[in-house]
């Protein structure tokens, strides 16, 4: 069977909601993306393939822009339309019991001092749709937070983000503070955002470090062996 493309659900004609809803995604209508996922729980539709659905698209625009075919707002853009359908499928998935496979579960967050959004939101959309339990604590995340949230979910990696060159020492403090707690070597931490590279992570005592969301994600895979 030929492999869907993202020129197939660009083009698709299709009602079935799951490919409406995977034709949102890439195409970054935030409106249709809400309105196909509502419509495919209301039909009844397995929660679990309504989320594969959304991975599909989800993947395929990463992949893209992972060989530059595709330029970051439109990465923004897809990660931002199944972030509008992703609570409304969870939700469903709660209500009939449903079990996804997880791969991991992640805390993410942007560090203390720093507001910035945008690219630690899509790394924890993509990492959502690769199958890791994600706990986006937010931005602005004091130390002890990011610690007490380990806890709180039993966090098996800790993801940091930093775009500027002021904040990027929270990383380290976060990582010191695990440490104090004796959390250190219970997770694996990776680090990124725009005022990190290889050198700067290897000097906090990161497990690793990516410059872009798809390449986290795979990070987060080598992490759990996948």
């Amino acid at each position: 069977m030929k492999q869907e493309t993202l020129e197939d659900i660009e083009r698709s004609s299709s009602m079935d909601p799951l490919d409406t809803l995977k034709k949102a995604i890439v195409t970054y209508d935030n409106e249709l993306a809400i309105s196909s996922a509502t419509k495919a729980i209301e039909q009844g539709k397995d929660p679990l393939k309504i989320m594969d659905a959304m991975t599909i698209a989800i993947r395929l625009v990463g992949d893209a822009f992972g060989r530059d075919e595709l330029w970051l707002p439109q990465l923004v853009g897809a990660s931002e339309a199944m972030l509008r359908a992703t609570p409304l499928v969870e939700e469903e998935i709660k209500k009939t019991g449903a079990e996804r496979e997880v791969l991991g579960r992640i805390v993410i967050g942007t560090v203390f001092g720093d507001i910035h959004t945008i690219g630690k939101t899509m790394v924890a959309t993509l990492l959502t749709a690769e199958g890791f339990e994600v706990h986006d604590i937010g931005i602005n995340v004091k130390a002890e937070e990011f610690i007490e949230a380990v806890k709180k979910y039993n966090a098996n990696i800790l993801a940091m983000s930093a775009l500027m060159t002021t904040t990027a020492p929270e990383q380290m403090k976060v990582i010191e503070t695990a440490k104090k707690a004796g959390l250190r070597d219970k997770m694996k931490v990776m680090v990124g955002g725009g005022a990190i590279n290889e050198e700067f992570a290897d000097s906090i005592g990161a497990d690793g470090y990516e410059p872009t969301a798809p390449r986290a994600v795979k990070l987060a895979r080598t992490f759990v062996g996948k």
